[in-house]
């Protein structure tokens, strides 16, 4: 019988910035392991493959420069910006591979069953547009089907515009399996639970050409409930994995393919901790294996207490990211007060981790945000000595933030996802601009050195 054939795509982003923090398309490569379960052929194509060998004799491309750690820049291509980004002054580019190596790429697969595109930002879609348009032209009769973050987000906007043939709103478990068995008229012998499922194979992360590292979810969802993140809309349950089952997974990818970056994907990693991390990092710490961890995600720095720090530390944990988003008392429902955050901080270096390793985000371009709320959060994580990370505020559909940033958006937020874009600050239009970013960031990086 005749393996059934699926090409699995991550597509290019279009935009001002993007840079490559531990950034893999996880759900799209744990599709791809429960289909090899079920004895589908697997293609994969990676549109931001740092590691193509033809790509450094590529014209016109800026280079993918890393670091040790696993994280580095993506190849570049200056590209036409779109009209509705055509007054910020900055460069506009497609991240990751050229057309012509995507093409070929393509050359090189049969054609398959079905195609599966992943999707990231909601205002990334043209890269994700831009895949599938060649898809279709290299085979019109081969069902395409969108999914991920922009198709969840912006399910109306993905079946009118995108070309898919198929549009998947939320998780794949839910229904991508039934979808699947309607196109190909063949029965899936295995289908993941939407919950933890501890027959869920590892992702499939073997199907690139070289892994810097491995990204582990040990939990899935959030319970909480922060007006400007889209968590509970993307996976509305949350569920944490047994601390045995992540640790073997860690040694799966250590010993098997030599792994020692490991990126935690959790959007809540330290909850529940007595039963959940705290084992975790003592299992490894016990093996003595020769690994690290990075936090990407950012922590809930309520939860960090003396002891989980110093697990953290002999555990191997290299960065730390702090979610604060701001030190304002008037903003947002806050999750930690300005107390609990220092206490936090305090005990990071109890444990002996370095200021550097300890980073904050903050927030920016909030609606209605003022520069002088900006500084005042910068100042103060400053003063314990750790670094800010701004990270530009881009409203999400359906978050509770959102009605108040369509209504003080000057961009019609609704219609077009382009207007998302954070280096637009679409929110905070009248009261921050890009310039007032930029020299913030200059002031933060700086004063750093």
């Amino acid at each position: 019988m005749t393996k059934l054939c699926c090409l699995l795509i991550n597509p290019w982003i279009y935009d001002f910035a993007a840079h490559d923090y531990w950034a893999k398309p996880l759900g799209l490569l744990y599709i791809a392991s429960w289909l090899r379960r079920n004895g589908w052929k697997v293609y994969f194509i990676d549109c931001l493959n740092v590691h193509h060998p033809k790509m450094i004799s590529e014209p016109y491309v800026k280079p993918a420069k890393r670091r040790s750690d696993g994280t580095g820049k993506f190849f570049r291509q200056n590209i036409p910006k779109p009209i509705f980004l055509a007054h910020i002054p900055r460069y506009y580019y497609r991240f990751g591979l050229t057309p012509r190596i995507f093409w070929e790429e393509l050359n090189k697969i049969p054609q398959p069953d079905i195609i599966l595109i992943t999707s990231g930002m909601t205002y990334w879609y043209p890269g994700v547009f831009s895949v599938i348009n060649i898809c279709k032209k290299k085979w019109p009769q081969v069902p395409i089907i969108l999914g991920g973050i922009y198709a969840t987000l912006c399910y109306e906007h993905a079946i009118k515009f995108s070309g898919a043939d198929f549009v998947l709103k939320g998780p794949a478990e839910i229904n991508l399996p039934t979808l699947l068995e309607e196109i190909t008229s063949s029965k899936l012998e295995y289908v993941p639970k939407l919950g933890y499922d501890p027959e869920l194979p590892y992702p499939a992360f073997d199907l690139l050409n070289s892994i810097d590292y491995v990204c582990l979810l040990t939990s899935r969802g959030c319970p909480f409930s922060c007006p400007y993140c889209a968590s509970s809309l993307l996976f509305p349950n949350f569920y944490q994995r047994p601390p045995e089952d992540v640790f073997k997974e860690i040694l799966f990818w250590h010993k098997q393919y030599g792994v020692k970056i490991f990126a935690f994907y959790d959007d809540a990693l330290l909850i529940n901790a007595e039963k959940h991390i705290i084992p975790l990092f003592e299992m490894i710490i016990k093996s003595k294996i020769n690994v690290e961890f990075h936090t990407p995600n950012g922590l809930h720095a309520r939860f960090i207490t003396p002891r989980i720090a110093k697990l953290m530390k002999l555990a191997g944990v290299k960065t730390i990211r702090l979610g604060l988003e701001t030190s304002s008392k008037n903003r947002l429902d806050k999750k930690i007060t300005k107390e609990e955050f220092i206490k936090a901080v305090r005990y990071l270096y109890e444990a002996d981790f370095s200021p550097q390793q300890i980073g904050a985000y903050l927030l920016i371009g909030l609606p209605g945000q003022t520069r002088t709320e900006v500084e005042e959060s910068i100042f103060f994580v400053k003063n314990l000595g750790i670094t800010p990370r701004l990270a530009e505020y881009s409203p999400i559909p359906g978050t509770p933030l959102w009605k108040k940033a369509v209504t003080e958006s000057p961009y019609d937020l609704v219609n077009e996802p382009l207007t998302h874009n954070n280096s637009l600050l679409p929110c905070a239009h009248f009261t921050l601009s890009w310039e007032d970013v930029r020299d913030l960031k200059r002031k933060i990086w700086h004063d750093s050195c």
